[in-house]
């Protein structure tokens, strides 16, 4: 299956990021695409919304995800997205949405770990999700979700791994700064290398963030990439045979001596 990562600078319009996002699945359903992933906050920085954020959520987050499905189902692409989704408290969760290239929601995923880090703190305005894991079938490609800080937990993408992911999307917002896009990248090949699997990841070119989206192969060697552009598509072929080969030849699942819950302490 080929998969697309669009990247785009979300502002506080969801219209305005929509057109946007139309654009870009209809560039990669174009180039065959089966999946496009968009980044974190797609359907509006919250940085940019005017106003109550739990107003603005509880307004928009039914008719992005309706809006998603219908431009899913025209261009018949699958696609992965970020936007926030009323919780029926103050602070919303931060949620991927993913839509098969019918229109049909497939599943929701709510950011597990909020950033809270280099002096900011996502958790005051934004509810930790407690779902677990997410992880589904497109096509012959199995698809585990993480969001942005998420990937710096190296846990979960063992657990999608060990459910079965062939490939793990990563929507993100991911802040500039000092050495930031050196642990982006870093990250996303550990991901990679360390679970033998492919992994796409999506993220926003605003100001205050890197962009940097890139689709990784399971032996952690970038495939495509973008680099700050405000708009950009990347695709190649994403396959579950490339997991399969590399695995044989580095077989590193099969090979650990302890599993993720397991204790390594010697207590005596």
């Amino acid at each position: 299956m080929k998969v697309s990562v669009g990247q785009f600078r979300p502002g506080g319009d969801v219209q305005a990021n929509l057109a946007v996002m139309r654009d870009l699945a209809a560039e990669a359903s174009a180039a065959g695409s089966g999946l496009i992933v968009f980044p974190e906050e797609s359907m509006f920085s919250m940085g940019e919304v005017e106003g109550s954020l739990r107003q603005a959520v509880d307004a928009d987050w039914s008719s992005f995800v309706q809006q998603l499905s219908f431009l899913a189902a025209e261009h018949r692409i699958a696609i992965v997205a970020g936007g926030y989704e009323p919780s029926g408290e103050e602070r919303p969760f931060n949620t991927l949405v993913l839509i098969d290239a019918t229109g049909r929601i497939v599943d929701t995923y709510r950011k597990l770990h909020l950033f809270d880090a280099f002096s900011y703190s996502e958790s005051t305005r934004i509810k930790p999700g407690d779902g677990g894991i997410k992880i589904a079938d497109l096509g012959d490609v199995r698809v585990g979700l993480m969001t942005c800080y998420d990937l710096r937990f190296p846990e979960l993408a063992r657990a999608l791994a060990d459910a079965g992911a062939d490939l793990i999307c990563v929507p993100a917002a991911w802040f500039k700064g000092e050495h930031k896009i050196e642990h982006w990248e870093t990250l996303l090949k550990a991901r990679a290398i360390e679970n033998t699997l492919w992994v796409a990841a999506a993220g926003t070119s605003s100001g205050h963030t890197i962009g940097h989206s890139a689709i990784i192969d399971p032996m952690g060697v970038p495939q495509v990439h973008l680099e700050d552009e405000d708009r950009g598509l990347a695709t190649t072929d994403v396959t579950r045979r490339r997991v399969d080969d590399v695995r044989e030849f580095l077989p590193v699942l099969r090979n650990r001596r302890f599993a993720r819950n397991d204790s390594i302490v010697d207590s005596h």
